[in-house]
C-alpha cells in the first residue's frame, strides 16, 4: 500500500471513526473512558494512525481481562488531523465534554504544548509515545518517548565514534522539536570538537517535497573530502520525498550515512528501500529485536491490525505507558489523576527489547537505545544496543538546563534549579 492510498483511507476513515467509538451505548458510569488524541487526517496522519489502531488493540485486550476496577474500558477517539490549535480543542472537549479519565496522544511537539496548558488547566494526564526535545516535565504528562539522552545523543556518538563523520547536516522540520534537538546537538559537536562551520542546519516545513537544493547543498559540504553525516528530525510525509531525493542523487549510506528519530517501520512500509540500504535510525525498540515478548506482541498486532502491519517504537511506547497506567490505577484503586500520577512512580513493566522498563519521578522512562541499519524489506538491522538508560527531562549539554532537575514525589517541581534551591515557575502548574 502506498503513502498516498494510507493517507486517502485513514481520512476516510477518520469522521466514522470518531463517531462510532465517541457514541458508545454504554453508560458513562459504566465504563472507564480513554482519550485517544491522534491524527487520522492529514500530514501525520501516516504516522498517527497506527498508534490509535494499538490504542483500540490495547483496550480490547485490556478488557478481555476484565476491565480495570471492574470496569470495561471504552476508547473515545478524536481527529485533531494534523491541526495543531485543534490539538488543544479536542483535548478540552475531550475533558470535559467526554470525561475521559486519561488520554492517550500527540506525536509532534507542537500538539503537544497545544494540549499542556489545557490538560494543566483541567488537571488532565496525558501518556505522550513520541521521542522529544526534552527541555519540559510536566506533572500531567507522562513522556514514554525518547528524551535526547536516549536517542539524539547517542546516535551522534555512533556517528563521531564508529562513522568517523567530520561534517553535520542537521535537518529537520520546521517546529519545536528540530529545532530545539538540533540546538543541542549544535552545542554537544561543538563541545566535542567539531568546528561551527562543519555544522549545516536546514529547515522545512510539514509536508516539504522538493528536496534537490537541500540533498545539493548536504553533497557540497563533503566537497573538501571530509566525512558527511545527515543527522533528520524530518517529520511525516516530508520523508517521501526527503529519501527519494537521496536515492535520485545516487547517494548511498556509504557516501552519506543518514540517521533519522522519525523515520521507522510504519514510514517505510510504502517506500521501495533499496537504495537506502544502510541508512540508520535511532529508536528504543525495532520490530526486529529479538525478543520472546516481542515475537508476542507482533503476533497479537498482525492478528488484529492485518498481516501486512508493522510494528515500530512509539507503538511499544503506548504499549508499556498503557500497562503501566492499568497497574497505576489498580493500585490506586481509582482513576484519579493524583493518585494515579503518584501510583505511577516506580511502576515496572517489560518492554519489548527484553529488558525493564520503569517510570521515574520526573516522568520519563528508562529506555535503552537501539541503533538500526534500514533492510531491503523495510525492516532494521539492530547494530547496537545499550543497556535502559534512565530519560532525562533537562540536558546536560545547555549551561541554563544543566542546572535543573525534575522530581515530582519529592520535589514535587519540574523544574528545581539546583543552584538557588528554587522551583522555577514556568508553566502554570510548576
Amino acid at each position: 500500500m502506498t503513502f498516498t492510498t494510507k493517507l486517502r483511507i485513514a481520512g476516510a476513515a477518520a469522521f466514522l471513526t470518531s463517531t462510532i467509538l465517541t457514541h458508545s451505548a454504554l453508560a458513562a458510569d459504566d465504563t472507564i473512558k480513554i482519550g485517544v488524541l491522534h491524527s487520522l487526517s492529514g500530514t501525520m496522519a501516516i504516522s498517527e494512525t497506527t498508534l490509535k489502531d494499538t490504542m483500540l488493540m490495547l483496550i480490547e485486550q485490556q478488557n478481555a481481562k476484565g476491565g480495570v476496577l471492574g470496569k470495561q474500558l471504552e476508547a473515545v477517539v478524536v481527529d485533531p488531523a494534523s491541526d495543531w490549535p485543534l490539538f488543544a480543542e479536542k483535548a478540552r472537549e475531550l475533558m470535559t465534554v467526554q470525561n475521559v479519565d486519561v488520554m492517550f496522544g500527540c506525536w509532534t511537539s507542537v500538539s503537544r504544548k497545544s494540549v499542556l496548558p489545557v490538560i494543566e488547566e483541567l488537571n488532565g494526564l496525558l501518556f505522550y509515545p513520541v521521542q522529544y526535545e526534552g527541555e519540559e516535565s510536566s506533572k500531567n504528562v507522562f513522556y514514554t518517548g525518547a528524551a535526547p539522552n536516549q536517542q539524539a545523543i547517542p546516535a551522534t556518538d555512533y556517528f563521531l565514534e564508529e562513522l568517523g563523520v567530520e561534517k553535520f547536516a542537521l535537518l529537520g522540520t520546521d517546529y519545536v522539536y528540530p529545532r530545539t534537538t538540533n540546538k543541542i546537538l549544535e552545542q554537544y559537536l561543538k563541545d566535542k570538537g567539531i568546528a561551527a562551520e562543519d555544522i549545516f542546519v536546514n529547515y522545512t516545513p510539514f509536508g516539504h517535497s522538493d528536496w534537490s537544493k537541500i540533498v545539493a547543498d548536504v553533497v557540497a559540504l563533503g566537497a573538501d573530502g571530509k566525512k558527511v553525516g545527515v543527522i533528520s528530525t524530518i517529520n511525516g510525509d516530508a520523508n517521501i520525498g526527503f529519501y527519494k531525493e537521496l536515492a535520485a542523487a545516487g547517494i548511498s549510506a556509504d557516501d552519506i550515512p543518514v540517521v533519522a528519530f522519525s523515520v521507522g517501520e510504519e514510514e517505510l512500509s510504502g517506500l521501495d528501500t533499496t537504495n537506502l540500504v544502510g541508512h540508520l535510525a535511532a529508536w528504543n525498540y525495532f520490530q526486529s529485536a529479538d525478543a520472546p515478548v516481542n515475537a508476542e506482541f507482533i503476533k497479537e498486532w498482525k492478528a488484529y491490525a492485518g498481516e501486512d502491519r508493522v510494528t515500530n517504537d512509539p507503538m511499544e511506547a503506548h504499549y508499556i505507558g498503557f500497562n503501566m497506567w492499568v497497574n497505576a490505577v489498580e493500585a490506586a484503586g481509582t482513576t484519579d489523576v493524583d493518585a494515579v500520577r503518584t501510583a505511577m512512580y516506580g511502576q515496572k513493566f517489560p518492554n519489548l527489547t527484553g529488558s525493564e522498563a520503569e517510570m521515574l519521578t520526573n516522568h520519563h522512562l528508562t529506555k535503552p537505545v537501539l541503533i538500526g541499519e534500514i533492510q531491503s524489506d523495510g525492516q532494521f538491522d539492530i547494530i547496537s544496543q545499550t543497556e535502559p538508560v534512565a530519560g532525562d527531562a533537562w540536558t546536560d549539554f545547555l549551561p541554563e538546563s544543566a542546572v535543573l532537575e525534575s522530581d515530582w514525589k519529592d520535589l514535587e517541581c519540574g523544574m528545581y534549579n539546583t543552584d538557588t534551591k528554587t522551583c522555577v515557575q514556568l508553566n502554570s502548574n510548576y
